[in-house]
């Protein structure tokens, strides 16, 4: 049984704009009981967490990734590809979710194997909507692996 399965879900968000964190985390408040949300601010961190390095080897592996293109330190479509080519991480779902409505971009995204793309809407009460529809397919509609 995953922890997911049992009511708690872990995700990490990989997102370096504070006012989109606040959003992320003000949308999880209000619609998620099942889920803990850590935010990782660059692409670097974000692979530490994932690879529980330094100062991160206590956390528990998350089972969702959100994951922005546009990083300091590591672009997202990088960390996106470490994830999808390293054996122990490429079953962690990543969502990714930008302001990019490119198609380069989109491309790219499931290029690398990217599980869903989604667009940043710019409207606060379409974010916290997609947040909700985005969190209630992947925590309650998916089984996600157990690992």
């Amino acid at each position: 049984m995953t922890e997911v399965s049992r009511g708690r879900a872990e995700i990490l968000l990989v997102e370096d704009n504070p006012a989109d964190v606040r959003l992320f985390r003000e949308a999880f408040k209000l619609h998620s009981a099942q889920a803990t949300l850590d935010v990782a601010t660059d692409g670097e961190e974000a692979l530490r967490r994932l690879r529980r390095e330094p100062p991160f080897t206590s956390t528990r592996r998350p089972d969702l990734v959100i994951l922005d293109l546009n990083l300091p330190k590591m672009d997202g479509r990088d960390v996106l590809a470490t994830i999808k080519g390293d054996p122990e991480l490429r079953h962690i779902p990543v969502v990714v979710m930008t302001t990019s409505d490119a198609p380069s971009d989109v491309n790219r995204a499931y290029d690398l194997h990217a599980n869903c793309y989604i667009r940043k809407p710019t409207d606060i009460n379409e974010f916290m909507n997609a947040i909700a529809r985005c969190e209630t397919f992947w925590l309650t509609v998916v089984r996600l692996p157990n690992r």
